[in-house]
């Protein structure tokens, strides 16, 4: 109680060197995610500085390397952070609807299953998952190393979803299941991306953050997509 009133009638900056205690070690913690997660979203990997972060989350640069080492680590941190959240819904959202409709599952309700948990977190989540999201947009299409970074992440629950799309559509051949996968990839981390391309193409008609619209019809394009490839193969 006295350290915390002492601490308040200074007025100290929030300059912070290792915490003393867990909740605050915590809280600084977070605070270097947060920020470097904003940061990586607008300006990618090598657009940002270790300097940077400290500086904009109110701590020295010397607890960021005390927590991640370095910043590769600090990125992996930071897509760990969520990835491990989102791919959690998705998974029990796939398998949920596996369990309610067991061999009537259909192309749509795979991919609704897939989609809709991201959407939502997109939709409602607030400032840090539209930030999160923003980066897997752009790791996706960097070519450098997104693609290491993105299967580490992401394959397992991918994989999840070509296998229940391949019930649904049981003569698909693994090439047309993952081309379209990749057809579906790049649709959803543009839109996650919000980059307001759409705003301006449509003049106004659609917009790029509104989910509600976005949804059924990412879900309709991309079932399509999927049985027009691999039924006509087929």
């Amino acid at each position: 109680m006295g350290a915390s009133a002492g601490s308040a009638k200074t007025g100290r900056s929030a300059k912070v060197g290792r915490p003393a205690k867990d909740s605050r070690e915590k809280d600084a913690r977070e605070a270097i995610l947060d920020v470097a997660e904003e940061r990586f979203a607008k300006h990618g990997f090598h657009g940002v500085t270790v300097r940077e972060v400290a500086s904009a989350a109110h701590v020295n640069t010397a607890l960021i390397h005390y927590y991640f080492n370095s910043k590769k680590e600090l990125f992996d941190a930071v897509f760990m952070r969520r990835a491990e959240t989102i791919n959690r819904d998705r998974l029990d959202s796939m398998d949920a609807y596996e369990a309610r409709l067991g061999d009537r599952v259909s192309v749509e309700g795979a991919i609704e299953a897939f989609l809709h948990p991201v959407l939502k977190r997109l939709h409602e989540g607030g400032e840090g998952w539209r930030n999160y999201f923003a980066l897997v947009g752009l790791v996706n299409s960097t070519t450098a190393w997104g693609g290491e970074v993105m299967t580490r992440y992401f394959d397992p629950v991918i994989h999840r979803l070509i296998d229940l799309i391949a019930r649904a559509l049981p003569g698909a051949s693994k090439q047309d299941l993952y081309w379209s996968y990749n057809f579906l990839s790049g649709s959803l981390t543009l839109s996650l991306a919000e980059t307001g391309r759409i705003d301006r193409l449509s003049e106004g008609v659609c917009r790029s953050d509104d989910i509600p619209a976005l949804e059924p019809r990412m879900i309709a394009y991309a079932a399509a997509g999927f049985r027009s490839v691999c039924v006509r193969s087929a």
